[in-house]
C-alpha cells in the first residue's frame, strides 16, 4: 500500500503514517527496492522530510537500510548510502566506512560527498 501510495505521489499521506506507526520505518528497505523511480525518489523525500520534522524517529530506517549497503546492486548500494547519510547519527561513519572500499566509482563517490560532510 504505501509503495502504491509513493507511486502515486502521496507523500505528505505516508509522512503521516509514519509519524503515527514508527513500526513502518522497517520498511523504508524494502521501499528502496522497488522497481519504480517514483517510488524509489519517494523514499529519498520521505525520508528528507522524516529527518527534518523527527529526526530520532528517522533514525529507525538506518536497520532497513544497512543490507543494502552489501547488495549487488551498486545503485542500492549509493541510494542506501545517502539516505543513511541523512538519517544515521553517530554512527554513519562506522557504516558507510567499508564503502570506500566499492568496487563501483559512483558508490565510493557517494560515500566519500557524506562523509565530507561531517
Amino acid at each position: 500500500m504505501i509503495a502504491e501510495y509513493m507511486a502515486r505521489g502521496y507523500l505528505d499521506n505516508i509522512v503521516d503514517m509514519f509519524k503515527y506507526d514508527t513500526s513502518l520505518y522497517s520498511l523504508v528497505g524494502e521501499l528502496l527496492r522497488d522497481e519504480r523511480l517514483r517510488v524509489r525518489l519517494g523514499v529519498s523525500a520521505l525520508l528528507e522530510e522524516l529527518h527534518q520534522r523527527r529526526p530520532d524517529e528517522a533514525r529507525l530506517a538506518v536497520a532497513s537500510l544497512q543490507p543494502l549497503l552489501k547488495d549487488p546492486d551498486p545503485t542500492l548500494r549509493g541510494d542506501a548510502a545517502y539516505l543513511i547519510g541523512i538519517v544515521a547519527g553517530e554512527e554513519r561513519e562506522g557504516l558507510l566506512q567499508p564503502l570506500l572500499q566499492d568496487p563501483d566509482p559512483r558508490v565510493v563517490e557517494v560515500v566519500r560527498e557524506i562523509l565530507a560532510g561531517d
